[in-house]
């Protein structure tokens, strides 16, 4: 087991201006080291359920084995010798183990500890250290979501020379969970609906941590206007003391701050959010065209003088809505975007689609409705792609999918917040996990508050309340910092006519559903018109040339219809192919495009 130390950012062995590699599925740097704990793990299927009543945690005879990560369908399918990953239809229950040793540590065990992260695992995680049970850092003696990474501190009377590390993993079809696009109780696999693919799906790392540290997840506001940056910093403390936060901002390969300043925090015992401000003078903006960003070194410094440090990459821009246009750093931008759904994608894979999409003149990417690794949210802040991304959903309306949608947003958007890319967030899509949501009041209080509760935490976000249709209107005050559509079409003709009748302030019978519930809306310009979804050319279900030439000239006839109209933005669905849908442009495997490079880029059009 190697061990590896790829973010020595701050280390005598290497100049303070290069920039250190991102080796882990996260993206908020530590400089200390860390053993990857992927590879071959002993692997079980507890089809009854029995394993925690019959303690396996502590000693079991784990007859397979499995690679991590990797999902629970790959690793039935492996065991059973099947190539394709293998369905399963109601709850599945999986066991890992592997021992591990402990590695060297730097530090004194008085001042430092050792964290066992999870990439994202679940849907329902349970951990055992040498059988004892143990609890996120949060407090979670089982860890719910499969989207975002988890941690845990590893108590130094659990530890041994070579330590049993035992996982278990359930997973239900049950709609009330947040599922994304993947099969359920109510939607089953076919069509625009996805095989399940879930357990193991990225990284686990054991790495040394300060007692007393910051969390690596930063949230980044800017002010454009005067160049302040607000930070939103998680500490962890296990010793009360008086510290101190000092901030360093670095531009682009130097080695001299360009702004820096220091924060005395007296701190208990826990976990504390504080926002501290950062004055960066001339800096520059962020932007598709212009993507700089900053290098941020954070160290939390105790009464000792020893520093705490992360490192991340952050940016200065600003979104809004205004009237009927989105600007972007105080200027309009139309957004030219594309629907993404990477599916089960490698992160490598990733890497090439989104080179792909940029090269296709994107200069919007919309995550439609599912988790990636966090790397891919630094890509799209190195490229300059701005990212629409979305809470994996529900797919029944009921008080515990709502618990459990809350849940799922909080976790996601605490880990990125740092990006300048990320502008725009859909709370729901198409009414899933809200079916209800143009007669159960209950249903839009809750939107409505998520919406509100977004707007006061995260003002760096765009707002979506329910992408597609059926927005949500109060007192004729729209729920949603876009008016979006989907529309569907494949006739030119029949195209036209829509966007007339919706440029027109036409909201009914234009989308498969009225485009406002709840209270009169009256659409007078006031709030931006967003195509969220069209095309889908060649898929079945949307019609349109399977011929890629053909393709490529519905696509501009169509585009040139969307810019001769009162529409701040529109997203051709879709970048790949994904199981049955097969409307991509993109190839999945090599990245390399089936249509003319920058067919999607209206703002800069390539001479005919």
């Amino acid at each position: 087991m190697e061990l590896k130390n790829p973010n020595t950012g701050f280390s005598a062995s290497r100049s303070e201006s290069t920039e250190p590699v991102n080796q882990l599925p996260r993206a908020v740097l530590r400089p200390n080291d860390y053993v990857l704990l992927d590879g071959e793990w002993r692997f079980l299927l507890d089809p009854d359920d029995r394993g925690i009543e019959e303690r396996w945690c502590l000693g079991h005879s784990f007859e397979g084995t499995a690679h991590w990560p990797g999902s629970i369908e790959a690793h039935l399918a492996q065991a059973k010798g099947q190539s394709e990953a293998s369905a399963w239809k109601d709850k599945v229950v999986a066991w890992y183990e592997r021992e591990f040793a402990v590695p060297p540590r730097s530090e004194s065990t008085a001042r430092s500890m050792l964290q066992l992260t999870f990439g994202a695992c679940g849907y329902e995680t349970r951990i055992w250290l040498n059988g004892h049970p143990l609890r996120t850092i949060e407090g979670d003696e089982v860890h719910l979501g499969e989207y975002t990474s988890f941690s845990y501190e590893l108590p130094e009377e659990y530890l041994r020379p070579v330590n049993r590390l035992t996982v278990r993993i359930a997973d239900t079809m049950d709609a009330e969970i947040p599922r994304g696009k993947q099969e359920s109780h109510v939607y089953k696999r076919g069509g625009i609906w996805y095989q399940t693919y879930t357990g193991a799906v990225r990284s686990v790392w054991l790495e040394t941590v300060e007692r007393n540290r910051l969390r690596t997840r930063v949230g980044v506001v800017s002010i454009v206007e005067d160049r302040l940056v607000r930070f939103s910093f998680t500490t962890r403390i296990h010793d009360p003391d008086q510290y101190q936060l000092r901030l360093q901002a670095f531009a682009p390969g130097a080695s001299v701050p360009i702004a820096s300043s220091e924060y005395p925090l007296r701190l208990d015992a826990g976990q504390k959010q504080q926002r501290v401000v950062l004055d960066l003078g001339d800096a520059q903006l962020w932007s598709p065209d212009t993507p700089i960003r900053y290098r941020l070194i954070a160290q939390l410094i105790d009464s000792e003088g020893y520093a705490a440090e992360i490192e991340t990459h952050f940016g200065l821009r600003k979104i809004e809505a205004r009237g009927r246009s989105v600007y972007l750093n105080n200027e309009p931008i139309y957004l030219d975007g594309i629907l993404y759904q990477p599916g089960t994608a490698t992160y490598e894979e990733m890497q090439l689609h989104m080179r792909a999409m940029k090269e296709l003149g994107c200069n919007l990417v919309r995550v439609h409705i599912a988790g990636v690794d966090p790397r891919i949210y630094n890509l799209a802040d190195e490229l300059g792609l701005l990212l629409w991304v979305e809470v994996p959903s529900p797919h029944v309306s009921t008080p515990l999918s709502r618990q459990n949608h809350q849940a799922e947003l909080l976790r996601m958007v605490a880990l990125i917040g740092t990006h300048p890319s990320v502008v725009i967030w859909s709370l729901y899509n198409e009414d899933w996990g809200a079916q209800d949501i143009a007669t159960n009041p209950t249903t839009r209080k809750y939107i409505t508050d998520m919406y509100h509760y977004m707007q006061l935490a995260y003002p760096q976000f765009l707002v979506v309340d329910n992408d597609g249709w059926q927005h949500i209107s109060f007192e004729g005050r729209l729920k949603s910092d876009l008016l979006t559509a989907h529309l569907y079409t494949p006739d030119l003709a029949r195209w036209q006519t829509l966007l007339d009748r919706l440029t027109s302030g036409d909201l009914e019978g234009v989308a498969a559903f009225s485009l406002v519930v709840g209270d009169p809306f009256f659409y007078r310009k006031q709030v931006p018109l967003v195509i969220s979804e069209w095309g889908g050319f060649g898929f079945a279900d949307y019609g349109g040339p399977n011929e890629a030439s053909e393709r490529a000239e519905r696509i501009r006839l169509f585009k040139h219809e969307l810019r001769q109209r009162a529409i701040a933005g529109d997203i051709y669905t879709q970048a790949t192919n994904i199981e049955d849908e097969r409307n991509g442009l993109i190839d999945p495997k090599t990245g390399e495009l089936s249509v003319p490079a920058g067919l999607l880029n209206s703002r800069n059009p390539s001479p005919a």
